[in-house]
């Protein structure tokens, strides 16, 4: 996983991120790699190790209580029988949360007719200036299948909580209390359409992966 963070609170994201993938038995570490430089031969034919990793088991169902489009309440049952690709970030963020939008509006082109039986949740870490409608207005100019989701401060730490999300919000200026820079831990949780967390990918990965890991999900007759 990469984070887009500042300070000590990259630290403090990257145990909790950490935490997921050691738990679930999926962190491997290669030290040789590590220690290699950039343009080391050794690399040249070293296979890239995926950043797709299957969690079944080892995080929790899909569930939630949150605040959809038009201010509706909406929970997980919304969803139930899509397979669901979610994603926590903020409509303001500068760079992380544009590009994996447009890389899981990408996902779902790839996907093709069979987009209809997914959806994409973007679930904000900046309720006090993410309200449901300029959510909604952010994710749709990225694709027709994905959901807005904010709430109360408490709403969005619980389901932060729940799935190990570390984020943090910089104290606004003075002068300008929607003035503040949000950091969030990275990462697109995919659960099948039962609600079962099943896949854990990096928002590095390709567009490819990540929609076989998707299609594997969906019923057989859809694929």
């Amino acid at each position: 996983m990469q984070f887009s963070l500042k300070g000590n609170v990259q630290r403090f994201v990257s145990t909790a991120i950490f935490t997921v993938i050691a738990a679930a038995g999926l962190l491997a570490t290669n030290q040789a790699l590590a220690n290699a430089l950039p343009g080391d031969p050794a690399l040249a034919d070293t296979p890239r190790e995926t950043q797709v990793h299957k969690i079944r088991g080892f995080l929790p169902d899909l569930r939630f209580s949150l605040v959809g489009p038009g201010e509706a309440p909406v929970t997980a049952a919304t969803y139930k029988g899509k397979v669901v690709m979610m994603f926590f970030g903020y409509a303001s963020c500068p760079d992380i949360c544009p590009t994996t939008m447009a890389q899981l509006s990408q996902v779902m082109h790839g996907l093709g007719d069979q987009a209809d039986n997914v959806r994409i949740l973007f679930i904000s870490v900046d309720p006090h200036r993410d309200t449901s409608e300029k959510l909604q207005a952010y994710v749709q100019a990225f694709d027709t299948h994905a959901i807005g989701l904010t709430g109360s401060e408490k709403q969005i730490a619980e389901v932060a909580r729940r799935y190990r999300v570390a984020y943090q919000i910089e104290k606004p200026r003075a002068d300008n209390p929607d003035a503040y820079e949000v950091a969030h831990s990275r990462g697109i949780y995919i659960f099948d359409a039962d609600g079962k967390a099943s896949i854990l990918a990096s928002d590095s990965e390709s567009v490819e992966a990540l929609t076989t890991a998707v299609r594997s999900l969906l019923p057989v007759t859809q694929q």
